[in-house]
């Protein structure tokens, strides 16, 4: 079936109103999208915060007579905001979703392989994951920073024996399930979100660790766990709750072990070291992008 995308020009205080006229217009959906490529980072809790300028796209059916579309949005809002009309290809979206997603390496031998794709390299360290709800699929450089430091430092004392790590902000597993397949011998996976906890279940399952990947809700694992310590603790989280949760991370990690913290933002990597120094040596602030990583060993 072909269609037909009908994008107007809104504002934070008409778009409400106008993305109900274009739904009663027909629209079988309409997306928010922001003007101005304005990004929105760690909003207050409760809010529901939108761009101050928006593109909203209706898409209608190719026959819908597109006139009649633009009369009733008119009619009804007094006016007609500035649109543009473009055809939209038909063709196998699935197919087209999935082609976007191809495998990634991340330092010299952990590849993230969708699920529809043959690893590259058979003998390299492999984790099947597919996009999905949960945060974590290697495309954003956040998740990559801590990739790229487990491939390094899996390779050296004391991670060449096994050890216990926690995943503390798991998402879709990806960190603790990368930790487990170089040779972790136990994961803590622990998350707010029970959508990230039954992601990372499922995808632990797939790559076939599911019996040394635990996961917890911040609840359970605070119940259980408080004196709880690891040679390792992963946080790929914000810059904001990293820095509130310093002190309650640090208590986690054991003395001289490691602590790689992302989701920070290169304007905030001093903020979040500053936290940590009372606890840790900053080893290490790698940037990608916009992203940085930090690492530190405990003192």
């Amino acid at each position: 079936m072909a269609w037909l995308q009908l994008t107007l020009e809104a504002t934070h205080s008409n778009s409400e109103q106008l993305s109900e006229l274009l739904s009663q217009a027909g629209a079988a959906s309409v997306t928010l999208q922001d003007a101005h490529d304005e990004p929105i980072f760690e909003p207050p809790p409760g809010s529901t915060p939108l761009w101050k300028e928006l593109l909203l796209t209706g898409l209608f059916e190719a026959d819908v007579p597109i006139e009649s579309v633009l009369h009733f949005i008119k009619s009804n809002y007094g006016e007609l905001p500035s649109y543009t009309l473009n055809p939209l290809e038909d063709k196998d979206w699935v197919r087209a979703w999935m082609d976007d997603f191809k495998p990634m390496l991340f330092g010299q031998r952990v590849w993230i392989c969708p699920s529809w794709h043959t690893p590259p390299d058979p003998d390299a360290i492999n984790i099947m994951l597919d996009p999905g709800l949960a945060f974590g699929t290697g495309t954003h450089p956040t998740t990559s920073l801590c990739l790229q430091w487990l491939d390094q430092n899996f390779q050296k004392s004391p991670f060449k024996t096994a050890v216990d790590v926690i995943d503390y902000g798991c998402g879709s597993g990806i960190l603790g399930i990368a930790a487990n397949l170089l040779g972790a011998s136990q994961v803590y996976a622990v998350d707010l979100d029970p959508q990230a906890l039954l992601a990372t279940q499922a995808n632990a399952e797939k790559n076939h660790v599911e019996a040394r990947m635990h996961t917890f809700s911040v609840t359970e694992f605070k119940r259980q766990y408080q004196t709880l310590q690891c040679p390792l603790l992963l946080a790929n989280i914000l810059a904001g709750p990293l820095v509130d949760l310093a002190a309650m991370l640090a208590s986690h990690v054991s003395p001289k072990g490691n602590i790689v913290l992302s989701g920070i933002l290169a304007e905030q990597a001093e903020t979040v070291s500053t936290a940590y120094q009372p606890w840790f040596t900053i080893d290490d602030i790698t940037q990608e992008g916009d992203w940085v990583r930090i690492a530190g060993t405990k003192l």
